[in-house]
């Protein structure tokens, strides 16, 4: 609004032209306001609020003695630097240092953060998940190469939490894209066999299970493929498996608390851990198979080869989802690494978010690799 229509605005019979500062004579307030454009009507009516009769109030007993200071803010102490166990510390730094550039380094890299953080609750299920870049990563200032994801797959009455990690191949030059793309498509693929795993994990058909986990992990491999061999078309490189090698490891837990059978399925090295009255073990006690897998095999090479492991879970017990990263050192001759993650994650409480990850940095000498590990905890009933 200009000055002459601001002035066309106000210019009217009832505006009282009185500057600012001037006194009102308190008679003709209602003719001020009457005079006023709605606008400021509403906004002195507002402000303006009737007088009331204010209530009696106690004397303040410190009105007298000035304002009172505000309190000093608790200082909490720092986690500082994961722990790590062992009489050294591992040679490399403790954070992170370089990270890839848009110059030098494909599309997908220099946006890959250094941590992954995740949680859930279902039903008497919670959830924690953490993936993280490793020391040698860190040296490097090269981008995290593991992935991980934390879903619900099919329909409510066959509904299953999904976890699931990949690890790429570190030879690889896209490995961190073939990680990141295959733990989320194949959690799309075996969706939609969810009803079918659903039944076969009621009925305990290992072999059923195969059969679908199989299918699923294929149909991604061959989406995944075709994707990657179309955008080859646009680079001087010809699309190769090899450039997108991953491993990948994909827990099925249903949420219906009455079914008590997981079925675990694995591609390539890492696996499952079962924390057990305070041991961690990889196999299954009721006679079920070796839930740690040592194989070199990759995706999307292997999709032949996926690996359908059932296990028989009770409440207490804590599921350890995991890349090698954090399972070679669980396996290692010295077992302060493994009792220290027992301590932290057997107890009653399961850690808060910011606990976990700190937890799951707990450091070895020698072990510098990308760590990505998911942790079940059930409720008893």
């Amino acid at each position: 609004m200009n000055y002459d229509e601001s002035r066309g605005a106000y210019d009217d019979p009832g505006h009282d032209h009185r500057r600012m500062g001037e006194a009102t004579d308190p008679d003709g307030l209602d003719a001020h306001i009457a005079g006023l454009p709605y606008g400021v009507i509403a906004h002195e009516t507002i402000t303006r609020a009737p007088e009331a009769a204010a209530p009696t109030l106690p004397p303040d007993p410190q009105a007298s003695e000035g304002p009172v200071p505000f309190a000093e803010p608790e200082t909490e102490p720092l986690r500082g630097v994961p722990v790590h166990v062992g009489h050294h510390p591992p040679s490399y730094p403790p954070h992170p240092l370089g990270r890839p550039s848009m110059r030098d380094a494909d599309a997908f890299a220099p946006f890959s953060p250094v941590v992954l953080l995740d949680g859930a609750q279902i039903g008497r299920l919670t959830v924690r998940a953490a993936s993280v870049r490793g020391d040698s990563h860190n040296w490097e200032g090269s981008c995290r190469q593991d992935a991980m994801a934390v879903t619900r797959i099919g329909p409510p009455e066959a509904e299953l939490l999904l976890l699931a990690v990949a690890d790429g191949v570190g030879s690889a030059l896209y490995s961190h894209v073939g990680s990141y793309q295959f733990s989320r498509l194949a959690a799309v693929y075996l969706d939609r066999e969810a009803e079918g795993i659903h039944a076969a994990l009621y009925a305990r058909d290992e072999d059923e299970l195969r059969v679908l986990a199989t299918k699923a992990v294929a149909g991604a491999a061959a989406e995944l493929r075709s994707g990657w061999a179309r955008a080859a078309q646009h680079q001087p490189r010809p699309y190769a498996d090899q450039d997108y090698a991953t491993t990948l490891h994909v827990l099925l837990i249903p949420t219906d608390a009455r079914i008590r059978d997981r079925v675990l399925c694995s591609v390539g090295d890492g696996g499952l851990f079962v924390l057990r009255e305070g041991r961690w073990e990889h196999g299954d006690p009721d006679g079920g198979g070796e839930l740690l897998d040592t194989r070199t095999e990759a995706l999307p090479h292997a999709y032949r080869s996926v690996k359908a492991t059932l296990l028989r879970t009770v409440p207490g017990e804590v599921l350890l989802l995991g890349t090698d990263g954090i399972t070679n050192p669980l396996t290692q001759k010295d077992p302060e690494f493994a009792r220290r993650l027992a301590n932290a994650w057997g107890g009653p409480e399961v850690p808060s978010l910011s606990d976990f990850l700190w937890q799951a940095q707990t450091r070895a000498k020698s072990y510098d690799d990308d760590r990505t590990v998911i942790c079940v905890w059930e409720e008893q009933a």
